[in-house]
């Protein structure tokens, strides 16, 4: 074990970090490019565009709490959770490369579908992901202790991967997604192989060398996981349905196209729309990055994780009551998807401390996995359910208000957890 480990030195906390910053600028390519491809280049129409889209809660739901039930049980290339990583973050980067090839790949098999292949590729990189994103996260807190160690590992991973995806929405603005697209590929394959060489894992999963012989952590509370399940649910809930529909608000309440509107007209604000959804996600995104190693985690160390929480996805709501009310305005919005942004730091990364605190670290890699369900099952519900009250709605500021709704009750639920004392 290397000195930076055993010290649990800042360096080491940035390393541990790259795994999962790697899964999430693979993410971020994904989202920034993939779509644009699929319909833009290769033809694809909006109903197969949204199959391969739905493909990735569905791998979700499934391969997580598989893919993290067997690294719980095995070891092999040195490790449980590094097989996984190296594995999935080489697909991963094969799959990026591939993306802009699509034409070539069909070309050189002679499939005759490049809608097929499209698709196999498509879903091939979301599978892969998702299988990559457990391991990245379980091995945070194979490697940590309880308390205020595994805080700072989670806050860190969070600062580092959070700073990455907004470089990814940079890169794709300045130089273009096809850019994107090949830096993604070096970056991904990198930030899973390197950390291989510095990140020594324990054999044994059940108690870590500076914990002592009475150590609970070989039990899981099933009562304090499902608590935390819900109120984790409940945060996805109200961001994912932001994500998805944030541009039915924009249109509606800011970019209002005027009746009789030439297509030029017409193309100028769309433009605009994309622009402003674009601005509103970086800045998002960047307070995300900013807040949780810096911010969130010296607070957290004082009054408590489920504290600090509760009071971070509290203000997200009141942002967007605020967005719903008063953002009709470009810097309006700005202002308060800012604001939102301090709930959008704990959410991605304080609930992974709190959840591996309670459950039986011999079996991280399962609860991982189930813990996953609390956001990919949102996710569906944003897609199944919310889309049809956001599109039968004349006002569409329902969009934040079903945001603020689903984060104030996920603060409420938050009250109920309790902190685990270290």
């Amino acid at each position: 074990m290397l000195d930076i480990q055993k010290k649990t030195s800042n360096l080491f906390y940035a390393i541990l970090a790259l795994p999962a910053t790697a899964m999430g600028f693979a993410l971020s390519v994904q989202i920034s490019a993939l779509s644009w491809i699929l319909v833009s280049e290769f033809g694809l129409d909006y109903a197969e565009m949204g199959f391969v889209w739905s493909a990735g809660p569905i791998a979700g739901l499934i391969a997580q709490p598989i893919v993290g039930f067997i690294s719980d049980k095995v070891w092999f290339f040195g490790g449980r959770r590094r097989p996984f990583i190296l594995i999935g973050g080489t697909v991963a980067a094969l799959m990026l490369l591939a993306l802009p090839n699509i034409g070539l790949i069909n070309d050189s098999l002679s499939i005759g579908s490049l809608i097929a292949v499209a698709m196999i590729v498509a879903l091939t990189l979301d599978l892969s992901i998702n299988v990559s994103f457990n391991p990245t996260r379980s091995i945070i807190a194979d490697v940590t202790a309880d308390g205020n160690p595994r805080t700072k590992g989670y806050t860190w991973m969070q600062t580092i991967s959070g700073s990455f995806g907004v470089l990814a929405y940079a890169i794709g603005a300045i130089w273009g997604n096809y850019f994107l697209i090949y830096f993604g590929v070096v970056l991904v394959f990198l930030f899973t192989v390197v950390p291989s060489f510095f990140i020594e894992e324990p054999r044994t999963l059940s108690k870590l060398e500076d914990e002592t012989d009475d150590d609970s952590s070989s039990k899981t509370d099933l009562k304090a996981f499902l608590k935390i399940s819900f109120a984790n649910a409940f945060s996805w809930l109200g961001v994912q349905t932001m994500f998805v529909f944030i541009i039915a608000f924009i249109t509606q309440k800011i970019t209002v196209t005027p009746d009789g509107a030439t297509p030029e007209v017409i193309e100028v604000i769309s433009l605009k729309t994309g622009q402003i959804i674009s601005v509103s996600f970086l800045i998002l995104n960047a307070v995300g990055a900013l807040l949780p190693a810096f911010v969130l985690e010296p607070i957290a160390e004082k009054i408590g994780r489920v504290k600090t929480q509760m009071l971070s996805v509290s203000v997200m709501s009141v942002g967007y009551f605020f967005i719903a009310f008063f953002g009709f305005s470009e810097y309006t919005l700005y202002v308060l998807m800012g604001v939102a942004g301090i709930g959008w730091a704990a959410i991605v990364s304080l609930p992974f401390a709190i959840m591996s605190e309670v459950v039986d670290k011999s079996r991280m890699g399962f609860y991982m996995g189930m813990f996953n369900l609390s956001i990919v099952i949102p996710q569906l519900l944003v897609s199944l359910a919310v889309g049809v009250i956001v599109v039968n709605s004349a006002d569409k500021n329902i969009v934040f208000i079903i945001s603020g709704v689903s984060l104030a009750v996920s603060a409420l639920l938050w009250m109920i957890v309790e902190e685990k004392k270290s």
